[in-house]
């Protein structure tokens, strides 16, 4: 094969588009000396636009690229082959994609089915990985049966909320209490999430979850330290020690990941050299538990009072901004942003060529 292109796909349909873009930067940036990258804008209406330079990836905007309107038919036969439209011209053939997208459609799955539709490499988790990872409820029942350990939790739905608000607030009171985290079941980036301390300000939070996803998740709220781990591999994963985030808010919100700069991040965090190995442990673990493939970030709280470790989510296509947590704990490993991503395109042709091991005729 001739030098290996590969699509990079970012934006998409989410509230996290432009944290999309900006990690799609540092990918393709990493990425161009080694392979021939074609970088692909998706707008928040879903419409396809390529291919978008290095310089303008981060600052994509749809209406730029009018004439750069492109397809993926989820045809086999075509083999990753990009179409420019109206007229299905053929532009290019994509050998392996890496999704630089966050949050829904992209992050949850749909993605994911559509390039395995098309029967071509990509980096990251399969379907059901994406979909659980997503899903934070679902990811919590899938943890607690691999006997992992998370904090206490509720679950509501939008309509519960709406038609209810004075039961959900009175059970959450009497089951979690406070402080509690508020989040909506299927984002990243943490949006949407909000600390609560007292009733006016949970009934707030409920009120600002629904507005993003028809599912919320409360949980108990843990004084302590936030913890982030990195796991790369496919069936025998590895992980980097564990991070320690000191958030320059109440907690590790959205402002705090992508706009202030007063966080700080001690790698390792600063732990006993056995809880530094028991936290990695578990992230291998959580990784495992829903068949990730290629990159996950695992966090963690570790209570202050009882130095009990739980863990808090799986995040399936974790950030790669420029001060993302993910390539961070890889450096600090000794492995550069440029070694990481092609790693990471390694593992899905790898991935891929596994799954071409499956029968799909029937035989004794």
């Amino acid at each position: 094969m001739s030098q290996i292109r590969v699509g990079i796909l970012f934006g998409g349909r989410s509230v996290e588009h432009e944290v999309s873009r900006r990690s799609a930067f540092t990918i393709a940036e990493s990425l161009q000396y080694t392979y021939d990258i074609f970088p692909i804008g998706i707008s928040k209406t879903g419409q396809w636009y390529g291919p978008i330079p290095l310089s303008e990836i981060a600052s994509f905007t749809p209406e730029k690229y009018r004439d750069h309107n492109i397809t993926v038919l989820p045809n086999p036969v075509s083999r990753g082959m990009v179409y420019q439209l109206p007229v299905l011209k053929p532009l290019t053939e994509i050998n392996v994609f890496f999704p630089a997208l966050h949050g829904g459609f992209g992050e949850d799955g749909t993605m994911q089915g559509l390039l395995e539709l098309l029967q071509i490499p990509y980096v990251g988790g399969g379907v059901m990985a994406s979909s659980v990872g997503m899903d934070k409820l679902m990811m919590k029942k899938v943890f607690r049966e691999a006997g992992l350990p998370q904090v206490p939790y509720l679950g509501f739905t939008r309509l519960e909320i709406e038609q209810a608000k004075t039961n959900v607030v009175g059970k959450i009171e009497d089951r979690l209490g406070y402080p509690c985290f508020v989040k909506p079941y299927n984002l990243g980036s943490s949006v949407g999430i909000s600390r609560s301390t007292n009733q006016a300000e949970l009934t707030a939070a409920l009120e600002k979850a629904i507005k993003y996803s028809r599912k919320v998740i409360v949980e108990q709220g843990v004084e302590g330290l936030e913890i982030e781990v990195a796991v790369l591999g496919n069936d025998k994963p590895q992980a980097s020690w564990p991070g320690e985030i000191v958030p320059c808010n109440d907690f590790y919100d959205y402002q705090a990941k992508y706009i202030d700069e007063g966080s700080l991040i001690h790698i390792p965090a600063r732990l006993e050299n056995e809880a530094l190995q028991q936290i990695s442990a578990l992230a291998v673990k959580a990784h495992q538990a829903i068949d990730c493939a290629g990159l996950s970030r695992v966090d963690f709280f570790v209570a202050r009072d009882t130095n009990k470790i739980f863990v808090n989510e799986i995040n399936t296509l974790p950030g790669f901004t420029s001060i993302s947590m993910y390539p961070k704990l890889w450096e600090q490993a000794g492995l550069s942003t440029p070694q990481l991503t092609a790693k990471l395109v390694d593992l899905a042709l790898e991935r891929y060529q596994d799954k071409q091991r499956d029968l799909v005729d029937f035989a004794e």
